[in-house]
């Protein structure tokens, strides 16, 4: 193995990450033709990828992509417990990729991972959350004249990236993933309706026929969750901000109320926000005893934890993923993984089906980056349309469906002002 700098558990557990990644690879037909690529092709050679994202088969699967592209990628973990130990263990032993990443790992090592994947010099960033970008605006921006740009994959980190670029702060282009169709449309609703019931069921192993389930969000996340948790023979109350995804969510049929009037009836809540304390103070004084906190956003500030255990007079782990608050009052919560992304915390994630369309954004995103960066300005771009559909119709072609395609007639109907009745 050639010498390069990495933190991990344990190299020993390399040869389990291996097998499952290569298990993860027999369902990513798009990046397994988009490898197929880049192996012969080479496309991103020269570039140097700082990557911080989520530890898991499928990211390593991203990352062995983009080194045999031509890239030299580092990578750290963008949650402190989202991290696979044996696939980190894999990607420095089996890959050779510098990989800073250790499941459970404290708030300084988790920023000392970044620094250190900040010192490789990256001329191309790969964010889920946005913390690389802040801290080469914040820390290292003697970094920054060398970026050619960076893409972003999740809701969080969109919402902060715009708000830098708002402020005319943002000082490379970045690539919306996040919003491509072939991301939000089906990685946020089916992955993550999925996953996160298979967090909480990891964790809990609750019955979620006839539970009272409130999902604080009906984004493309919270749409997921909720029709996954109806399914399961659940009663599922929305809460919302926006008066037109609360006017959705009650036409696909949920309940929608205020979350404090939630709180007295929920049995389990889900935060899937992108914002701060969807779950606050007010709503924890109101909770009832036995209820089940969980959060499905990217960082753990949807939940006020310190609310909680202000409001607690004692606290104690009783399962691996579940802390017991018993309150001043008597009344006892549950509260899941620390708050953290419970579908990475107490389980493997999104099913390596629906990243293999959010990971292809993320590769041809870098594509696209090194070879267009000098027409893009200093902003939040979307991913090319055409980039988009190039994804989806490989991912049928991957699952043996055909579509159609226009005949001549039909193109100049629909691209015509003066063919009418």
């Amino acid at each position: 193995m050639a010498e390069f700098k990495y933190d991990v558990k344990d190299l020993k557990l390399a040869s389990e990450g291996l097998r499952r990644i290569e298990w993860s690879q027999k369902e990513m037909p798009v990046l397994n033709k988009i490898h197929e690529r880049f192996i012969k092709n080479k496309p991103l050679t020269g570039m140097k990828i700082g990557a911080c994202l989520h530890v898991t088969t499928e990211t390593a699967y991203l990352a062995k992509i983009l080194k045999d592209g031509g890239a030299d990628v580092a990578m750290c973990a963008s949650n402190p417990l989202s991290t696979q130990d044996d696939v980190a263990a894999a990607m420095v032993s089996e890959y050779e990729i510098p990989t800073f990443s250790i499941r459970g790992e404290d708030n300084d090592t988790y920023y000392d991972h970044l620094s250190k994947v900040c010192d490789f010099e990256p001329n191309m960033t790969m964010d889920d959350g946005a913390d690389m970008v802040a801290m080469i605006h914040q820390e290292r921006n003697e970094l920054i004249d060398n970026i050619l740009g960076g893409s972003e994959e999740t809701t969080t980190g969109i919402i902060r990236l715009r708000s830098l670029a708002s402020q005319n702060k943002l000082k490379y282009p970045v690539i919306d993933v996040n919003d491509a169709d072939t991301k939000h449309l089906f990685d946020n609703r089916y992955g993550t309706g999925q996953s996160t019931l298979d967090g909480i069921t990891r964790a809990t192993n609750i019955l979620w026929a006839g539970k009272t389930v409130v999902v604080a969000g009906y984004g493309w996340c919270g749409k997921g969750i909720a029709k996954r948790a109806s399914g399961m023979g659940s009663h599922v109350i929305v809460t919302e901000v926006d008066s037109v995804k609360a006017l959705e969510a009650v036409m696909d049929g949920y309940r929608v109320m205020k979350m404090a009037d939630a709180a007295k009836v929920g049995e389990v809540f889900i935060t899937v926000t992108g914002g701060m304390n969807a779950i606050g103070r007010e709503v924890i004084k109101n909770l009832k005893s036995g209820a089940i906190i969980a959060n499905s956003g990217h960082f753990n500030v949807e939940i006020d934890i310190d609310a909680l255990e202000d409001e607690s007079d004692s606290s104690k782990d009783i399962l691996n993923f579940v802390k017991q608050y018993t309150l001043y009052d008597g009344r006892q919560i549950f509260l899941l993984g620390e708050g953290r992304l419970i579908n990475l915390t107490a389980a493997e994630g999104h099913p390596s089906g629906v990243m293999d369309l959010s990971f292809a954004g993320q590769a041809l995103a870098a594509e696209y980056i090194k070879n267009n960066n000098m027409n893009l300005n200093n902003a939040v771009h979307s991913l090319p349309v055409e980039i988009d559909k190039e994804i989806a119709l490989l991912k049928l072609q991957g699952m043996d469906v055909g579509i159609d395609i226009l005949t001549e007639e039909q193109e100049k109907y629909l691209s015509s002002w003066d063919i009418g009745t």
